[in-house]
């Protein structure tokens, strides 16, 4: 994938101003709505599971985010995800805190077995907890290891037979056959709760406009990282409050000059 192609992603997201569904977590929600609307989609939080349904039938893509679990809520997943499979709408899942707890665990793997998942974004221990792989995990928010990440990702994604997305120090984008590695980012975006959480939902509004989905994810990942860089200079030693703000400005200011002087990712064939 050329850079230019990321760009004109960007332009296609603003153009087309896709309706992201999300069912996502309540330490989340006003954030994420933001930051979507700062980019140029159209956010929708919609739980009820009496219009799930229909909502999802309407998406660019549907959103699905265990971070606050509820019985009623996952019900809700499973039926806005059924419908969306059935309409052909893309199924992204964040599988928060999967290996921290038992129900964490069994209900990202639920979600993944009776969905068709088109993405997963997690950390190194959501994604191989999703997968059964071992991997410790302390909190929602443990993602560091000593072991391979790249390999992780790319065994989870022949496993899963879904795109993953593995954010770390490097975020790796995978469908087990191809892979990206997005080197752009910055550790800020680890002072602020919920910037992974906004990330799926950015994927969502890729992947409702390009269908794709390897290439949406890689080039949602790539100007999220470069937006975050942008913020964080604007803003150095000034505190994650201000860096907040200034990432949701940058999410609605990178322009494709930008984009192209400053990601940085590497392709590779996987076999």
């Amino acid at each position: 994938m050329k850079k230019k192609e990321i760009a004109i992603l960007l332009d296609r997201v603003r153009m087309e101003n896709p309706l992201v569904h999300n069912i996502t977590n309540v330490v989340v929600t006003n954030f994420t709505a933001n930051g979507l609307l700062a980019l140029g989609a159209s956010p929708v939080m919609a739980y009820a599971q009496e219009e799930v349904a229909e909502m999802a039938r309407m998406a660019g893509s549907l959103v699905l985010n265990i971070g606050t679990l509820r019985h009623e809520v996952v019900e809700s997943m499973l039926i806005a995800g059924k419908a969306a499979n059935e309409h052909g709408v893309p199924v992204i899942l964040d599988p928060v805190g999967a290996g921290a707890t038992q129900y964490r665990t069994e209900t990202a793997r639920r979600l993944m077995e009776e969905l068709e998942i088109a993405i997963i974004r997690g950390n190194a221990s959501e994604i191989a907890n999703v997968a059964g792989e071992h991997w410790s995990i302390r909190g929602v928010d443990a993602g560091e290891s000593n072991g391979d990440v790249f390999e992780l990702a790319v065994s989870a994604a022949k496993k899963l037979k879904t795109v993953v997305v593995l954010t770390g120090k490097d975020d790796i984008i995978t469908d087990g056959h191809t892979a990206f590695i997005v080197h752009n980012g910055h550790p800020m975006l680890t002072k602020v709760t919920g910037t992974g959480c906004l990330l799926t939902s950015v994927i969502g509004a890729f992947t409702a406009v390009e269908k794709n989905t390897l290439k949406a994810a890689a080039a949602a990942v790539t100007i999220y990282g470069v937006a975050a860089e942008i913020a964080a200079d604007i803003c150095a030693n000034q505190g994650p409050g201000r860096f907040q703000i200034e990432f949701l400005n940058q999410l609605y200011l990178i322009g494709g000059n930008d984009l192209i002087e400053k990601m940085s990712f590497t392709q590779k064939e996987v076999d």
